[in-house]
């Protein structure tokens, strides 16, 4: 009785203090949190901000949605009727902004979502707008455009003789699994349709051939929306099998030493840009406290000392390469940071443009049957997996990475990003604007260095100045490796103009009384009196000053 509760003290202090770091707490505390909105009174004095500056964000507020409207009629039109049938379109027009100002900001500054033509990095809309893409099509686009134009092209040339062969593999199969035990390291491989997928597939095969339950995830750490990763919000069933843990910290260590259960850790490294953080969201963005600070040593002396902790208790390490693989480096995490996974999963820009998910691994690891029991197996199967197309555009990538170009495009990249990173900061110090940004090589994320509650208007700035970041808004910006300097240099021209207009508007910066802490006891008190309000016939009587509640 006692190692069990000294157990699970140990597992208790290895959670991070946040909610992120209780999936039960923050799934029950989702429940629970009421919905309220701030009416046309309201809308702009959600600080307590003065009349004058009320008066001036409205004023500005008008003038930017008149001139995003007036750019694109056909492009909100098509987006509209779009979003009518299609629910990932509802889902993302509903968590651009806090949801306190969902509402009006949607209605007066709805966002196209409707693109029909590519030119290196930019986009044109159905009005025939260029954008610049910050978005990055989720990490896909690292190689430009024209490069998955390309490679889409041949693959389905290549594939023609064949049409829809499953079962039977196309030549090009066997070449795509040299190349990736080539640069993975690893004996063997396995083709999936998804990069959810391709984790679902390594964690099974790791409590397969572990015989134990349970896997540790990190606090913020994102695998797929597979329901055995993705504890706490977003998953309406409880956690079970699941550690959520302290990524970077001793504590965690500790209960990788002592415990018996645990079948794989999860590691996913665009984490070091913020350990412990969830994905930075504009939705999120309540006050100015977003952080992220990237410490590549630090990062890399965390993860040598995980791979030795696992490899004593016969953990199974898999890095989850779906995203930052091939990004960082041609090895991805396991050739940047120096340290070696026993499984790996890739997936997104590897298809060269088209779904896929890949598992590669040890021989001992991704073997799915046991010779001395037959019946026992570790099934998975596809459908689609390693569709004749798929592999085409597959090898267009592959072959790409072992071009002169690609070898260029990696030499000095890290330095290269870092110092557009400098140079945007530098010219939005010059110009005084509390705005800065973070980078891990070409995924970037956008901080605020003063207290308010509307950086969140930041992206709609952004998009009059004919930049175009994906639906999280500020959280993140991926950027394509064919960027060149001096497009990098129009990007970077038009995000201090879109700061600048912001702060004319009064929308950026805030009084020397607005502490972060304050924005988020007022908000906090919103919560109460929503709440209140809702379990009481006379919730309009009892609402808090400012917020207009609708339970």
């Amino acid at each position: 009785m006692i190692d069990k509760i000294a157990a699970r003290l140990l597992l208790s202090r290895a959670k991070h203090p946040s909610l992120r770091g209780h999936a039960r707490i923050s799934l029950r505390v989702a429940k629970w949190m009421p919905f309220y909105e701030y009416d046309e009174e309201h809308l702009f004095a959600s600080d307590g901000a003065a009349l004058e500056t009320v008066n001036r964000r409205r004023e500005g507020f008008e003038r930017l949605a008149s001139r995003l409207a007036a750019r694109k009629p056909k492009t909100l039109a098509a987006s509209a009727e779009l979003a009518r049938g299609l629910s990932d379109v509802q889902f993302v027009d509903a968590y651009r902004v806090p949801y306190q100002y969902r509402r009006i900001v949607a209605a007066r500054l709805p966002v196209g979502s409707v693109v029909e033509e590519t030119d290196g990095p930019r986009l044109r809309d159905l009005d025939g707008n260029w954008s610049w893409d910050l978005g990055g099509s989720y990490g896909v686009n690292l190689f430009g455009h024209r490069f998955y134009e390309r490679a889409m092209e041949s693959g389905f040339a290549r594939a023609r003789k064949l049409g829809v062969v499953l079962g039977n593999y196309s030549p090009i199969v066997l070449e795509n699994v040299n190349r990736l035990r080539e640069i993975s390291g690893k004996d063997e491989v396995s083709f999936h349709m998804s990069g959810t997928e391709a984790v679902m597939q390594a964690v099974r095969l790791a409590r397969y051939h572990t015989g134990r339950t349970h896997l540790v995830r990190f606090c913020g750490a994102y695998h797929g929306w597979w329901d055995g990763v993705q504890a706490g919000i977003g998953n309406p069933i409880p956690p079970r099998h699941v550690y959520t843990l302290k990524e970077v910290d001793e504590d965690t260590l500790r209960v990788l030493e002592t415990r018996s259960d645990v079948a794989c850790v999860l590691v996913n490294s665009i984490q070091a840009l913020h350990p412990n953080a969830a994905p930075p969201s504009d939705s999120t963005l309540v006050a100015s406290d977003r952080s992220a600070r990237y410490d590549r040593a630090a990062y890399t002396r965390w993860l040598h000392r995980l791979r030795d902790t696992c490899t004593r208790r016969g953990i199974v390490l898999i890095i989850d390469d779906v995203f930052m693989g091939f990004r960082l480096a041609r090895g991805g995490t396991q050739e940047y940071f120096g340290v070696p996974a026993d499984l790996v999963t890739y997936g997104k820009t590897l298809g060269g443009g088209l779904p896929v998910g890949v598992v590669c691994g040890r021989a001992d690891l991704m073997k799915r049957y046991r010779d001395d029991r037959p019946g026992d197996v570790c099934f998975a199967r596809g459908t689609f997996n390693s569709h004749p197309v798929v592999m085409g555009t597959m090898n267009e990538f592959l072959r790409y990475l072992d071009s002169p170009e690609a070898a260029e495009s990696y030499a000095g990249l890290e330095e290269r990003w870092n110092r557009r990173a400098r140079e945007l900061n530098g010219l939005l110090r010059e110009r005084g604007l509390p705005v800065l940004v973070e980078n891990l090589i070409s995924v970037w994320t956008t901080l605020y260095t003063e207290p308010g509650r509307y950086n969140w208007m930041l992206q709609y700035y952004l998009r009059a100045e004919g930049l175009a970041p994906s639906w999280i808004g500020t959280g993140r910006f991926i950027f394509s490796h064919d960027l060149g300097d001096e497009d990098f240099g129009e990007i970077r021209d038009r995000f201090v103009r879109a700061a600048e207009a912001m702060r004319a508007d009064g929308f950026l910066g805030a009084d020397a009384a607005l502490t972060n802490s304050s924005i988020k006891r007022r908000v906090l008190g919103e919560l109460l009196s929503a709440a209140t309000a809702g379990l009481s016939r006379n919730a309009r009587a009892r609402r808090p000053s400012g917020p207009a509640i609708r339970p």
